[in-house]
């Protein structure tokens, strides 16, 4: 298990390449990275597939990504050669439809409850299965405010696994600029036509971090 305290002091002022490495290596296998393949995704999914080619990628399609987002997941996982791991819903989005309707708005039970069984069931159920120590996220300061004071290694809080697990954001201090140069660096694709149903709006949290943000 990785100390937590150690993990961020040895982080401090660190490229997030070590930042993922120091993870992955610390996991002793029980590493995995989880992604939306919303835009900018390709880099973490590449930094990490440098440091373990076959490392658990654990993907929650709710099933209201756009065509967009489809295609670049595809291509991605193609060029990259990744490890995917899917987990969706217990019920389509035709059947949830056909029941419930559209989208309900943002900040009512409603779309809590929406949340629950889009996100955070699929994703509890596929941090049961891979069982992993380390979760390696994407999540970035200047997406929004609850993410502004996170820190780059802390314990999974939010009561998705009974294990210990330690949550990892190594592109924390990254910049849209930053993350833009890595992709034309490494020349990986990005997704530009992107929706999450849980999220709605760009500064909200889609539930798996704590906070709403």
């Amino acid at each position: 298990m990785l100390d937590i305290a150690a993990a961020n002091a040895f982080a401090t002022g660190k490229p997030p390449q070590d930042l993922v490495r120091y993870a992955i290596e610390g996991a002793d296998g029980g590493a995995v990275v989880s992604t939306n393949f919303r835009p900018g995704e390709a880099v973490i999914l590449h930094m990490c597939a440098q440091v373990q080619p076959d490392i658990p990628v654990l993907w929650v399609d709710h099933g209201y990504n756009t065509d967009d987002t489809y295609r670049f997941a595809d291509q991605v996982i193609k060029q990259l050669g990744l490890n995917v791991q899917l987990f969706v819903p217990q019920r389509t989005r035709a059947h949830r439809e056909a029941v419930a309707g559209a989208l309900p708005d943002p900040d009512t039970p409603e779309h809590d409850e929406l949340t629950k069984e889009l996100k955070l069931e699929p994703f509890q159920r596929g941090l049961r299965a891979l069982a992993p120590t380390v979760w390696l996220t994407a999540v970035r300061r200047e997406q929004t405010a609850f993410r502004a004071g996170m820190t780059y290694f802390d314990q999974e809080q939010s009561g998705l696994i009974e294990t210990p697990l330690v949550k990892v954001a190594p592109l924390l201090d990254w910049t849209e600029a930053d993350m833009a140069a890595y992709l034309t660096q490494h020349k990986l694709p990005d997704e530009t036509v992107y929706f999450d149903p849980t999220k709605v709006h760009g500064n909200r949290e889609c539930g798996l971090h704590p906070g709403k943000g």
